[in-house]
């Protein structure tokens, strides 16, 4: 069929605000320990529900009721399955306990702390959990029918994350770190051995780390199931790989050596990128490459490797889970496929068990992704993810208005996974441009560490010359270009129009970054010595905090600007976005404000998704495609 020309960015599109904001989103999937039931856990606008479903049985929501969500720094470490039972952080920053067959849910902890990450002894008598109160973040036990008081077995850092039992109960490994690191710039990986009090709690005898440092980050330990085995990743070598320490004679290897990541940062509880085999002869791991991720099994006896050619038509995957019976698990999505929650039985025959939307837009209506290398003025290769426009009816003249995507973080990449947001401006006629920046994860350590002094120089710099790239390949219009960020992302978007005024047509920014000064001083406890690493220690660096803070140059913002943030944003607090919009109202620089009540570091709510797709799409129809 013959293509209709259609201006730019006028395209019907696949995607409406309404079916953005009517999705779901599916975040952790496990199974429990003495059966085929799969849980996960899915948001449903500002609610998280627990949804329990039998391999011959429908799909039953848990938690109608109660909303499930940790709330120890970014969240994450939701719940966890065993034995019949899910435990999980609910409101009023308690531990529940609810039986899978039927039942209510139980507080299991006091409601004074913020709890995450709950892992249950191998004999169920026991839960470890995460928590956070009153600046102190530790690693607490409780009996898991929630009887006695629970007691603190470590808080001799300042994060744990990650608590792993040995199988026999008799030691707990956990993640921990200090500031002014972050989990990606080096941590420790602790063995607490304990020793059975009979009716009263385990006690730590003794306490060795196996493995990091200052210098080297370790994520997600978990023992074998027969016990003899730790695996973790870690990034000693440069980037994520897969490691194996025995516990009987001491002994350490890598189980993988292939340039891609097989970690990730580990910004919130709970995250997994691999499992054991139930049988302890293997484990089954993700595979990143340039931003494509893939599920691959290693086993231990031969050494081999092979990947999973079921799954070969997503290209983002995460939480991988097996079952007691050898099925697994894992979420799955591509940049066609919406994120879906995928199982395969122990012969590799796969099965959806849900989806995240309708998928009424799905395959050739929607946007193939592609990555791109380029190099940056300096001559350094900087990475990306490329959308060209897309519409099976339409097409335009000439190169496409392009948007220059800036992903949060700015310790984060964006990734092949499927995201509306690109989708929805490209088949609208917009070209999108994914930066994963120097600073990006990913493409190892070293990479990520070039931002490091260099947030504001290097991301703005890579953005520019990914759209400079693609400029000089006729794929974007120099004259209708767009750079839009969210947090992180966001105080690219204005340090970019600070620094280089009339370079972008118009700017989009959310809950972005203004004032480093009041960001160090008022962000929480996990963020509180982020800027160290990206800036400086204060006061040494204070000119680079001036420099690098919107606010004060504010006056060299010129172009068109959409704002939009949270009213309790507790991350980055409004006051930063109302600073740029006092200087912008006091020139009559062009821009839209938009403040969403009762939304916090991102937008929970169908209306305000809804809302806010609307609002971009008017802004740059009107300041970009018909100026």
């Amino acid at each position: 069929m013959q293509k209709e020309v259609r201006a730019w960015g006028t395209w019907p599109g696949a995607l409406t605000p309404r079916s953005l904001a009517a999705g779901l989103t599916l975040v952790d999937v496990q199974w429990d320990s003495h059966s085929d039931t799969l849980v996960w856990l899915e948001n449903r606008g500002a609610q998280g529900v627990l949804v329990a479903q039998g391999s011959e049985e429908a799909p039953r929501d848990l938690t109608s009721e109660l909303s499930v969500r940790a709330m120890v720094g970014y969240g994450g470490g939701d719940f966890t399955v065993a034995a019949g039972q899910v435990y999980f952080a609910g409101p009023g920053g308690r531990l529940y306990r609810q039986a899978l067959a039927s039942g209510e849910a139980r507080p299991v902890t006091p409601g004074f702390c913020a709890v995450a990450a709950p892992r249950v002894s191998g004999d169920g008598r026991w839960l470890a959990y995460v928590y956070s109160h009153e600046g102190e973040d530790g690693l607490a036990l409780v009996d898991s029918g929630g009887a006695a008081w629970p007691a603190k077995v470590y808080a001799d850092s300042d994060f744990v994350m990650q608590p792993s039992w040995h199988p026999e109960g008799t030691a707990i490994a956990c993640i921990t770190w200090d500031q002014p690191n972050m989990p990606w710039d080096g941590t420790t990986l602790r063995l607490l051995s304990l020793e059975e009090g009979g009716a009263t709690l385990p006690q730590v005898v003794d306490e060795v780390v196996l493995a990091g440092d200052e210098n080297t980050a370790v994520f997600q330990p978990e023992f074998s199931p027969d016990g003899r085995h730790l695996a973790y990743v870690s990034d000693v070598s440069g980037i994520g790989q897969l490691w194996l320490h025995d516990l009987e004679d001491g002994s350490q290897r890598p189980l993988t050596s292939a340039d891609a990541e097989h970690g990730m940062p580990a910004w919130a509880q709970g995250m997994r990128a691999f499992a054991w085999s139930v049988d302890d002869g293997g484990l089954y791991f993700l595979r990143n490459e340039r931003g494509f991720v893939s599920l691959w099994r290693h086993d231990l006896a031969t050494g081999a490797v092979s990947r999973f050619r079921q799954l070969q038509d997503y290209s983002g995957l995460g939480q991988p889970a097996v079952s007691p019976l050898g099925q697994l698990a894992v979420l799955a999505s591509s940049a066609r496929i919406p994120s879906r929650l995928v199982t395969l039985d122990a012969e590799g025959a796969t099965r959806v068990r849900r989806r995240s939307t309708t998928e009424n837009a799905t395959g050739d209506q929607l946007a193939a992704v592609e990555a791109l290398t380029w190099q940056g003025d300096d001559g350094e290769t900087v990475h990306g993810l490329y959308y060209a426009p897309h519409s099976e009816r339409y097409r335009g003249e000439g190169p496409p208005p392009l948007i220059v995507m800036v992903h949060g973080g700015p310790t984060s990449q964006s990734r092949a996974d499927y995201d509306g947001r690109a989708q929805f401006f490209a088949t609208r006629g917009f070209a999108v441009l994914d930066v994963n920046y120097r600073g990006s994860t990913g493409y190892g350590r070293a990479y990520m560490q070039r931002l490091y002094g260099n947030w504001g120089v290097c991301d703005v710099e890579d953005a520019l010359s990914g759209a400079e790239y693609l400029v000089g390949r006729d794929l974007a219009d120099r004259e209708r270009l767009v750079i839009m960020g969210g947090s992180a992302g966001g105080f690219t978007v204005y340090q970019a129009l600070v620094d280089h005024p009339g370079y972008f047509h118009a700017g989009i920014c959310l809950y972005g970054v203004a004032n480093q000064f009041s960001l160090a001083m008022e962000t929480h406890k996990f963020e509180a010595r982020y800027l160290d690493m990206l800036l400086g220690p204060l006061p040494v660096a204070a000119e680079i905090y001036r420099r690098r803070s919107p606010e004060f140059q504010a006056d060299n913002i010129v172009d068109p600007i959409a704002i939009f943030q949270g009213d309790v944003d507790q991350v980055v607090p409004r006051n930063q976005s109302d600073a740029i919009v006092a200087s912008l109202r006091a020139r009559d620089v062009p821009h839209e404000y938009h403040v969403y009540e009762g939304e916090g570091h991102g937008w929970r709510r169908a209306e305000t998704i809804e809302a806010f797709y609307n609002s971009v799409l008017r802004f740059l129809q009107q300041y970009v495609i018909f100026a």
